[in-house]
């Protein structure tokens, strides 16, 4: 189980962003989260299977829209 934080440019471009976070695991939870200035960022909970492996903040960047995610945690469920 992996919680994030994922910046975007374009906040109209969330939606698009979790419909990509399907190719890496389930998209458990999300909410935005006011940062300041203006600002909004997506939190999500994502489900995946230990086996998945790689690192889950490299993909998250590759997605398009993402100005940078960043792994909050990770547990084991």
């Amino acid at each position: 189980m992996v919680t994030a934080k994922i910046y975007s440019e374009d906040p109209s471009k969330f939606d698009s962003i979790k419909a990509e976070i399907s190719n890496i695991g389930k998209l458990q939870d999300s909410r935005l989260e006011d940062v300041g200035f203006g600002m909004k960022a997506l939190k999500v909970l994502i489900i995946m299977p230990d086996s998945a492996g790689g690192d889950v903040e490299e993909k998250l960047n590759k997605i398009p829209g993402v100005s940078q995610a960043q792994v909050e945690e990770v547990n084991l469920m």
